[in-house]
């Protein structure tokens, strides 16, 4: 049996409306979620013409002539606006019925390529029992026809499954939202064998061990630890959305675990480091889910993953913006001070699901609008853009280099001592101190 698609009804007006629009094809994105019992679309969004096409009034007429790269780009840069909860769960086309026949090839094509491009990006691997079939949605702008089949993208030689799709009104006008702000202090070092000082592949690194420590983190809801199969809103009277949009929230507090049990081996790392990166603030993090009886442990796995997303995302923004500003090969390497970008939500309508994206300080509210229109598709009014949070900072520390041959010489033998000392399972404390200015001393708990 093959998996169901419950569709925001407005999405089939918008998909009609592309189909008389735009010839002899159109592709895009769905979004929406994913559960083990159904699946959820609550937008789709149009992939953006390349200003080539439309400076030239270009039409192509083959789908061989689709830019594979140029959606799958598209797709990582709508994954950055999406709140936790929400993914980019298929693709659609609508083409002429001449080019019927091509199209599920090359819906099959662009579902494999846009889930590596996403997962490339991430920094928590998907659960073993969660749901990776994707949605191929296809659409003949003549007769209006509508076919969705799945492929299971953890599997390569996947083939074409049917599933229902069903468009049903205020889908998502009383879906659940859980609210929580992290404070970040992340200390990285900047590993003296990194060429060129990479900062951005340290930053990664650095994520990545701490995104462990979220992952492995207690969430309190609502002040209280939850088991993960009971449901979220047991005891709770459910709010039902038909009429108007109303998002019920709950306040979220992560606890996260200063040592670990007497299983868990804990090994003091000693490193030779150029420099390091600090990581400060509070950021708002949210994530949304559905309200057919969802489960505490889909909701905080929601969350963690938003938690995780918007650190890493904003500081990828903050890397692509350095690039462009400073050219990918920086000479000097001094002490800088980055602010990162600001979290702002903007609301969909007919939903209680806010979407998300990020804003420099220098940044005007024509600038975001104009990537939600370019991005999603989406007018906004300036009055519902709503900054989350407060500013967060990136300091980015090197060290000076003025030592001499000798000082290199002991710093050599310094670092051969201890390593044996480390494979004997002896630090000893002494030597720390002596080269403490020397070295810079991480401990890290996994």
């Amino acid at each position: 049996m093959g998996r169901t698609y419950f569709v925001e009804e407005a999405i089939g007006q918008y998909l009609s409306d592309l189909s008389t629009k735009l010839k002899p094809y159109v592709t895009g994105l769905l979004i929406g979620q994913c559960s083990p019992q159904r699946d959820y679309v609550i937008r789709a969004v149009r992939t953006p013409p390349k200003e080539e096409q439309m400076e030239d009034n270009i039409s192509l007429s083959k789908l061989a002539s689709i830019d594979e790269e140029w959606i799958t780009t598209h797709a990582s840069q709508v994954s950055r606006m999406l709140p936790g909860g929400l993914l980019v769960l298929g693709v659609f086309i609508i083409a002429t019925p001449e080019l019927s026949k091509e199209s599920q090839n090359a819906l099959r094509k662009l579902i494999f390529s846009v889930e590596k491009s996403l997962t490339k990006r991430r920094l928590w691997k998907p659960a073993e029992e969660e749901v990776s079939d994707r949605a191929a949605l296809q659409i003949c702008s003549a007769t209006k026809k509508v076919v969705c089949r799945t492929y299971d993208v953890q599997d390569p030689k996947s083939s074409a499954k049917p599933a229902d799709w069903k468009y049903q009104s205020a889908l998502s006008a009383s879906w659940l939202a859980l609210d929580c702000t992290v404070n970040v202090n992340i200390h990285i070092p900047l590993l003296a064998t990194s060429p060129n000082h990479d900062l951005e592949k340290n930053t990664k690194n650095g994520l990545n061990r701490w995104s462990k420590q979220i992952e492995d983190s207690v969430f309190l809801i609502n002040g209280q630890v939850k088991d993960d199969d009971t449901e979220l809103l047991e005891g709770q009277k459910k709010l039902r959305g038909n009429i108007q949009c109303s998002t019920q929230f709950s306040d979220v507090r992560v606890l996260t675990q200063l040592s670990q049990g007497s299983s868990h081996r804990s090994t003091a790392t000693v490193q030779v480091c150029s420099g390091s990166i600090n990581l400060k603030g509070a950021v708002k993090c949210r994530a949304y889910i559905h309200n057919n009886k969802p489960k505490v442990k889909e909701a905080i796995q929601a969350l963690k993953r938003d938690i995780i997303n918007t650190l890493s995302d904003r500081c990828e923004i903050l890397f692509e913006d350095l690039i462009i500003n400073e050219g990918p090969h920086k000479k000097n390497f001094e002490r800088e001070y980055h602010v990162l970008p600001q979290r702002l939500f903007v609301p969909v309508a007919g939903s209680s699901v806010m979407l998300s994206d990020y804003k420099f300080r220098d940044e005007a509210a024509g600038e975001i609008q104009e990537r939600f229109v370019e991005m999603l598709d989406q007018c906004v009014q300036a009055e519902d853009i709503h900054i989350a949070e407060e500013i967060s900072t990136v300091d980015i520390c090197p060290v000076t280099d003025n030592r001499d041959d000798t000082q290199q010489k002991q710093l050599t033998k310094a670092t051969l001592l201890l390593k044996l000392q480390q494979n004997m399972g002896v630090v000893i404390a002494a030597a720390v101190a002596v080269f403490a200015s020397i070295f810079s001393f991480n401990y890290f708990s996994d």
